[in-house]
């Protein structure tokens, strides 16, 4: 049945969630809740994180899929099904398909990530690249239900797949009974939505904190307004949690059972993303790391324990390997120097060798002869140093002025 008709718009209530956590058994993992001292640390109260990035496809998405297309009638099943996604409902909705022997066509923007177009593929979805963004993807998409008589599978604006992820609410009461606060992320607001389903009806004193990117963010103006209300070009690395408009039934929930929508910063995320990688061992994406970016922002001011719901790690390799860049700057273990020196023959090993004074560690170096604003005698040299934190990005800077250099940036 498609976005928008009246059984789309139905409420979820307990009942649903803990039938849909019967319609996952043996299908989606009960994934591990970890504790995390370090996090606790920082933060003032104990942490445990809820690692969805461990499901099966690497996300929660495959539960309210699963639910989803098992919901169908025989012959809704035999038209076959439809999804538009940039990454984690595209493998999601084409494993629940291959399990459930439904035929799966995914559409997907054509600069989605290659090993997100793979994996969704070996799942066994039909995959069509269609479109720059993910809103054209999706007009695609509905257009093809439309035509083929297939069932548009919607990534969050569906009570069977807030039913399906809020599946996790009941996981986290189980693994954390102590828990007084979630933290979750939200784009289009499917998985916090289900959480605080789960959650309220059984435990109405846990408190359920939203995350969304700055640069993302439709939930704080939606729920000011009273209604979904969109939000103009949404830009995040976030790409899990990148949804210009609130659904409609995840947002009559948020709105009456989610206590507070936060944003985070591009550079919070990173940070947070680098975190999960090097002390809880654990590869998140950036959607799936706000959670932690929130509590690092605002370290103390939730009540523990709380536990993180780390919604996904399907993050491509290229992304990786540049936010992991900026966090590193974000934390001062990055730095990137520019200054001008004498251009004669040792001019380079005399800067280097001062720089080794510093225990900083040269990455890469690159000159510049040519600019019109050099001096005749005079050289630009770019550094980029792997550095130990901000005392230590102070300290090289103060090496270099005070050995004679014009540091300019």
């Amino acid at each position: 049945m498609s976005y928008g008709t009246a059984d789309s718009l139905r409420s979820v209530t307990l009942d649903d969630v803990r039938g849909a956590q019967k319609t996952l058994s043996g299908v989606a993992r009960v994934t591990a809740m970890e504790s995390s001292r370090h996090l606790s640390r920082l933060v003032g109260t104990p942490i445990h994180l809820k690692c969805e990035n461990l499901q099966r496809t690497g996300s929660f998405k495959l539960r309210g899929a699963y639910v989803r297309i098992a919901g169908l009638l025989p012959e809704e099943r035999a038209a076959g099904v439809v999804a538009a996604s940039a990454g984690n409902h595209a493998q999601g909705v084409a494993l629940a398909s291959s399990l459930l022997g439904v035929h799966a066509t995914v559409f997907m923007p054509r600069g989605a990530p290659l090993p997100k177009i793979s994996a969704t593929r070996d799942y066994g979805a039909e995959v069509r690249l269609h479109g720059q963004v993910v809103d054209e993807t999706l007009a695609a998409a509905q257009e093809y239900a439309a035509r083929n008589g297939a069932v548009f599978i919607h990534p969050f604006d569906h009570p069977d797949v807030i039913a399906g992820q809020g599946t996790v609410g009941l996981e986290i009461l189980d693994q954390c009974p102590q828990v007084r606060t979630i933290v979750v992320g939200i784009g289009g607001g499917g998985l916090a939505a289900g959480i605080a389903v789960a959650v309220k009806a059984l435990r109405p004193d846990v408190r359920i904190v939203g995350v969304q990117a700055e640069g993302a963010a439709a939930y704080p103006p939606s729920l000011a307004a009273g209604r979904p209300v969109p939000v103009r070009n949404p830009a995040t690395m976030a790409d899990g949690i990148r949804v210009g408009r609130p659904g409609a039934v995840p947002f009559g929930i948020v709105e009456h059972l989610v206590d507070e929508v936060r944003t985070v910063s591009e550079d919070q995320l990173s940070a947070a993303l680098l975190l999960c990688l090097e002390r809880a061992k654990l590869v998140v994406e950036p959607a799936g790391a706000s959670p932690v970016a929130a509590l690092l922002g605002e370290a103390g001011a939730v009540p523990g324990p709380v536990v993180a719901v780390l919604s996904g790690g399907n993050v491509d390799p290229v992304l990786l390997q540049r936010v992991l860049r900026h966090g590193m700057a974000a934390q001062g273990r990055y730095l990137a120097v520019r200054l001008r020196l004498t251009d004669r023959p040792g001019a380079l090993a005399t800067l280097l060798g001062a720089l080794s004074a510093t225990d900083a560690n040269v990455l890469d170096v690159s000159h510049i002869r040519t600019d019109p604003g050099l001096g005749f005698t005079e050289a630009e040299v770019e550094l980029h140093l792997e550095t130990k934190g901000p005392v230590h990005c102070a300290e090289v800077g103060r090496t270099l002025r005070d050995a004679g250099y014009t540091v300019i940036g």
